[in-house]
């Protein structure tokens, strides 16, 4: 399992949808459909929309490996995630900071992704998206300032530039794992030095 996190505006959604088309042919990675109980928008990630009322129920039942709750909304991995990872396959996850110990416990071995961003830059963004208040923005950049548990052993990519720097460092860590889990049946421990090596 592999968990993309780090603060709204930083560009998350991009980013996994730019490795998305990179990878789209690499059948070992599954980038995972979250459910979240919020519309979908075309400027943000592809997920399933249900009301809180069908998550509870979907809770309840057993549907999800793992869930959390972020801005007022919840948020629910499928539990069928874990039949791909079974297989030796990669999953990759828009996640949450606060979150990456529920996700830790849920799929054992983790790596995990921080994306980062100059903080004009962000602010610029979030302003630009045009979905939170000036209040709910200022509380969001307060919010990605304070370091989450167990992410010190994240691998760092800045994606204050241009998408497609960040974006092709993203690849090459998902290429990296893709080919470590090959045929082991289970996901490999994360290592900061994926992102440093050169991907051939």
């Amino acid at each position: 399992m592999l968990a993309v996190v780090g603060p709204s505006g930083a560009g998350k959604d991009s980013l996994i949808a730019y490795a998305r088309q990179r990878l789209v042919s690499n059948s070992s990675v599954l980038f995972v459909r979250r459910v979240i109980t919020r519309p979908a928008f075309a400027s943000t990630e592809e997920h399933d929309t249900c009301s809180p009322e069908a998550f509870a129920a979907a809770r309840a039942a057993g549907a999800f490996a793992v869930d959390w709750e972020a801005h007022g909304l919840r948020y629910g991995v499928p539990r069928k995630t874990h039949a791909h990872l079974d297989r030796g396959g990669v999953a990759v996850l828009n996640g949450s900071r606060a979150a990456l110990p529920n996700i830790r416990s849920a799929f054992g071995t983790l790596t995990t992704v921080l994306v980062t961003c100059d903080p004009d830059i962000l602010a610029a963004r979030l302003a630009a998206r045009r979905r939170e208040s000036k209040a709910e923005i200022e509380r969001r950049l307060r919010r990605a300032m304070i370091e989450a548990p167990d992410i010190e052993d994240a691998i760092e990519i800045d994606n204050s530039c241009e998408l497609a720097l960040a974006g092709d460092i993203l690849v090459s860590v998902i290429r990296k794992i893709a080919r470590s889990t090959e045929g082991c049946g289970g996901p490999v421990p994360a290592s900061a030095e994926l992102a440093m090596e050169t991907d051939k």
